[in-house]
């Protein structure tokens, strides 16, 4: 029988999205794109999910750049990966504000090993998007942030929470991180195939980092009292 861990790694392994984007958008697949991405974040599931504990499911929007988009592992990036979780990418620092405030939480749930040993952390569209800006740059890009792309990818979404919950979720209660679009997409996504009995909506991590900073303490405290129901 397969670990938590081992079923993540070869999911992780054989994502794909192969369907006609917008123009200007591109699938950003860090398990295909970045050579660190397989091997860091198999040593971060192997050391946190070696087993065959169920978890409650947190799903957030897409991956970003510098979280999961480098470390392959969500909301997790390289500072907080060598602080928090004890593992290293070697010459490679990435910051990703989300990730400061997610370990904010885990540390104040109790620490890395206890945190993920309740919970698995991913996102309802797995793969992360990029659009390039009319300066000629790649910038993060939501999938909900262009109605078609939307559409397109809301099979490649349905599968993939199945996917998640056959990891070893519970189906009681979901997480969602994001208390609007990602929310209402979630919630309509729930509504055709009843996935969960549940949804709890929290704040996204980057809106928190953006807009909400003098209340972090306040956000934390609230996360902490929502995740211990």
């Amino acid at each position: 029988m397969l670990t938590f861990a081992q079923r993540i790694i070869d999911y992780n392994q054989n994502l794909d999205l192969s369907i006609e984007l917008p123009a200007g958008i591109r699938v950003m697949n860090p398990f295909r794109e970045n050579i660190n991405a397989i091997k860091t974040s198999s040593l971060f599931y192997y050391k946190f999910y070696n087993d065959n504990r169920k978890r409650h499911l947190i799903l957030g929007i897409n991956p970003g750049r510098f979280g999961a988009g480098v470390t392959g592992i969500p909301f997790t990036d390289t500072k907080r990966l060598k602080e928090k979780c004890g593992l290293t990418i070697q010459g490679l620092e990435t910051y990703e504000p989300s990730s400061v405030f997610v370990y904010r939480v885990v540390e104040a749930y109790g620490g890395a090993e206890k945190f993920y040993r309740d919970f698995y952390i991913n996102s309802i569209v797995p793969l992360g998007f990029v659009k390039t800006n009319n300066k000629g740059r790649e910038v993060n890009y939501n999938y909900y942030d262009d109605k078609v792309l939307m559409d397109k990818i809301r099979p490649f979404a349905a599968q993939s929470v199945s996917d998640h919950i056959a990891m070893g979720c519970y189906t009681d209660k979901v997480y969602c991180l994001g208390t609007g679009k990602n929310l209402a997409f979630l919630q309509k996504l729930n509504d055709d195939s009843h996935y969960f009995d549940q949804i709890i909506p929290l704040e996204h991590p980057r809106y928190i980092m953006q807009y909400k900073m003098k209340s972090i303490d306040d956000y934390v405290g609230k996360f902490i009292s929502l995740l211990k129901l």
